[in-house]
């Protein structure tokens, strides 16, 4: 009798597979280095329709699932992982701030380098000027390298705009690219990322453009899920924040917050008041922040590339967050000015060498609660049944490689939806292949 559930593709002969079964979560024991992986061991995934449909070990495929007409994919004993999720990114803007950097290094300060034109003000002057088909095509050169790295949804901020017009453009831009690519792309509105230099004396007139006239047309044109602000000293008070975030939840947007970066300021009791979904950076959280976080469900996201872009050394704490039961994200923050990296699995890497996370929290970071961070914890970052077939097989045999070595790719080959997308020319399974691979090694197949 044939087995009842019908495979069109299925990935076989894979020596660990991280399910991230929430089932296999063990917060009694945080010395588990395998709580909440869901780690099975020569394992296979069938997939149907761009969803999971049976996870299990290999020698079981044949009897749960029907394989006869499934295209097969051979692991080749590697690991395999969720698609990494990374779910705080500036992935649209123009220009470089390279020069700055340099400058930076050779003892200017950011003020120093704010007044004679740099920093985030020369970002949204070259984003304003560039259109909306060049940004795109700067987004989806980004998105070939996060995929390259096996990061198969990201999330993208406006926030380089600054005015109406610009910050619509940064947002059909980023649509447009997500619509191109099979990276998956969720926008998030940031008009209240600085106010800009024109109306630096008008502080309350910018919130008011913000407010009463760029966050309707953002929702009118459906081109965000979600509201963010920079809530922090030199940014916005815990006030505006609230102003601004609770219109976008008139608007149907669901907040995020910038959060603690430089200062103490209580941006994560409002996080936790608001439901924000997230609440990003946290470098000066506290016990009683991360306590608010953790009893609010609000998802605690670390960014580590920025502080170590930025030559700081006050890095968040994430173990303090961990044993506060909050859930723990990790993400890059892709920006020009404070961290010109796509490189997620590298961010693990900080994450539990300055954060101080465990290489299972890491990967958790960026899939599973990577998801939640973006209010998909039902739909990605886990390879079960019903969820999106999005999975990574790893160049590596221990899927903890991932992490311990690091600065190299990871990344073997990528599937997204069911659909083999990327293949790495520069893994063994590549270099071992004695045919001519139909296996798309472009990210843009």
């Amino acid at each position: 009798m044939p087995a009842a559930t019908v495979a069109d593709c299925v990935v076989e002969n894979i020596g660990q597979l991280l399910t991230m079964d929430p089932s296999s979560d063990n917060p009694a024991d945080s010395g588990d280095p395998v709580a909440g992986l869901g780690l099975v061991i020569n394992a296979a995934v069938a997939m149907a329709g761009g969803r999971v449909v049976w996870t299990g070990h290999q020698e079981e495929l044949g009897q749960q699932v029907d394989i006869s007409a499934a295209e097969r994919i051979d692991a080749a004993g590697n690991a395999v992982i969720p698609g990494l999720i990374d779910c705080h990114t500036h992935l649209v803007f123009a220009g470089s701030r390279a020069g700055e950097f340099a400058r930076r290094l050779d003892g200017q300060s950011y003020e120093e380098i704010l007044a004679a034109g740099g920093g985030i003000h020369a970002t949204v002057e070259a984003t304003r000027q560039a259109g909306v088909e060049t940004l795109t095509s700067l987004a989806l050169e980004r998105l070939d390298t996060f995929l390259s790295l096996g990061v198969t949804c990201v999330e993208a901020k406006s926030g380089y705009g600054l005015d109406p017009e610009a910050e619509l453009k940064i947002l059909q831009a980023s649509a447009e690219a997500g619509r191109r690519h099979p990276v998956e792309v969720v926008n998030t509105f940031l008009g209240a990322h600085t106010v800009p230099r024109r109306l630096r004396s008008q502080r309350a007139r910018y919130l008011d453009l913000v407010v009463e006239e760029m966050l309707p047309r953002v929702a009118e044109a459906g081109l965000a899920s979600f509201c963010d602000v920079f809530c922090d000293q030199g940014a916005f008070s815990v006030d505006e924040a609230r102003r601004v975030l609770e219109a976008g939840l008139r608007h149907g947007l669901r907040p995020k917050l910038h959060a603690e970066q430089l200062s103490r300021s209580g941006a994560c009791e409002l996080a936790a008041e608001l439901g924000a979904v997230s609440a990003d950076h946290l470098e000066k959280i506290d016990d009683t922040g991360a306590g608010r976080l953790a009893d609010s469900g609000t998802v605690a996201v670390l960014l580590p590339g920025a502080t170590y872009f930025l030559g700081r050394k006050d890095y968040a704490p994430g173990r303090l967050l961990c044993q506060a039961g909050c859930r723990v994200a990790v993400s890059t923050d892709f920006n020009p000015g404070s961290c010109m990296s796509e490189n997620l699995p590298l961010m693990l890497n900080l994450a539990c060498l300055q954060n101080g996370l465990f290489p299972r929290e890491a990967l958790l970071g960026a899939t599973r609660h990577a998801a939640a961070a973006l209010g998909e914890e039902q739909r990605l970052g886990a390879l079960l049944p019903g969820y999106q077939a999005d999975l990574v097989i790893l160049d590596s045999a221990d899927y903890r490689n991932v992490i311990y070595h690091f600065g190299i790719n990871p990344v073997s080959r990528v599937i997204k939806r069911g659909r083999l997308v990327y293949s790495n020319p520069s893994s063994r399974a590549e270099r071992s292949s004695n045919s001519s691979s139909s296996v798309p090694r472009s990210p843009r197949p």
